[in-house]
């Protein structure tokens, strides 16, 4: 199977989905048909000690192998629960499986009263990011073929592991404090901003700065770390008055007003990306995700083209 390469010119449509066991049906035919329509990847949370939910992993793995073309991601892993030398094996096996449609979303650990529940010891804050940013570097580092790897860390160590003959999928982060901002800018391919916080949001204006320095202290184009943002809002019918609320939080509007936000959030603030949420915590419903695939998502691709994006 051939994914679709997600490159640093090209913008991402996707959508996200819930994960609940008695929503199985309509998660598989949701992907199914965001295959049909042309759509980039597909996002699943990861909450391994929430029981009525899928695991994100076998989920991934399953969706991809009844799809042909679109890619999928946790977003994010939960890393606290899955050792990066592991999480190195799953998503290059799911990348070789999938011929490359996996990106490896990545998380420093929120919830942690929920994470220790599962018997994982708890870490500071300062703890967890050192490991996020060292199971970056040791699953690229297990990835893509070489000499077998050695690796020191203060929280992940191996010794004389093989690598996969397997490229290493993106890495897109959801840091948040600062301490993680910087490491994604030094090891990250990506960051998708937290609380659904969009280009015009104060989160936003003060994160991505720090991404950027960051990248630029270790010779790295800041340019080429993607932002991919969670995006929810309502496609209607007809125009609305205003497509922001009271707090300036996108609340949705017409295709073309879908259309002339995103086109401007690309061509003005950078974006590269965008996971379409419905509003608060429905369900996607099929007349709006195939709006947002079949209309939307065409008009602002042909809106920057016309623009050499």
């Amino acid at each position: 199977m051939k994914g679709r390469t997600l490159s640093v010119q090209q913008v991402v449509f996707g959508f996200g989905a819930h994960t609940g066991i008695d929503e199985v049906p309509e998660l598989l035919r949701m992907a199914q048909q965001a295959d049909r329509d042309g759509l980039d990847i597909f996002s699943l949370s990861d909450h391994p000690y929430i029981g009525g939910r899928l695991d994100a992993y076998a989920s991934l793995g399953f969706i991809l192998g009844r799809t042909q073309h679109i890619s999928g991601f946790a977003n994010v892993t939960n890393l606290p629960t899955r050792p990066a030398p592991m999480l190195a094996r799953m998503v290059t096996s799911l990348s070789a499986l999938s011929g490359g449609r996996i990106v490896l979303g990545m998380g420093a650990g929120g919830l942690w009263d929920r994470i220790s529940d599962m018997g994982v010891p708890r870490l500071s804050p300062g703890d967890a990011v050192d490991a996020f940013e060292e199971a970056i570097v040791l699953i690229k580092s297990l990835s893509g073929g070489g000499p077998p790897v050695s690796y020191q860390g203060r929280h992940y160590q191996v010794d004389q592991i093989e690598p996969a003959p397997v490229a290493a999928p993106s890495v897109w982060t959801g840091s948040v404090g600062p301490k993680s901002l910087a490491a994604t800018g030094r090891v990250a391919d990506g960051w998708i901003p937290g609380h659904a916080a969009d280009w015009l949001s104060e989160r936003y204006r003060g994160s991505r700065p720090v991404i950027d320095e960051a990248a630029a202290a270790v010779g790295r184009e800041p340019r080429e770390i993607l932002t991919v943002f969670n995006f929810p809002g309502r496609i209607t019918d007809r125009p609305l008055s205003a497509t922001r609320d009271r707090d300036g939080r996108w609340i949705g509007g017409s295709v073309a007003q879908w259309v002339e936000e995103l086109t401007t959030a690309v061509l003005a603030h950078g974006a590269s990306g965008f996971i379409l949420f419905p509003p608060g915590h429905t369900a996607h419903e099929d007349v709006s995700l195939g709006r947002w695939a079949r209309e939307i998502a065409p008009a602002v691709r042909e809106a920057l083209a016309k623009e050499n994006v």
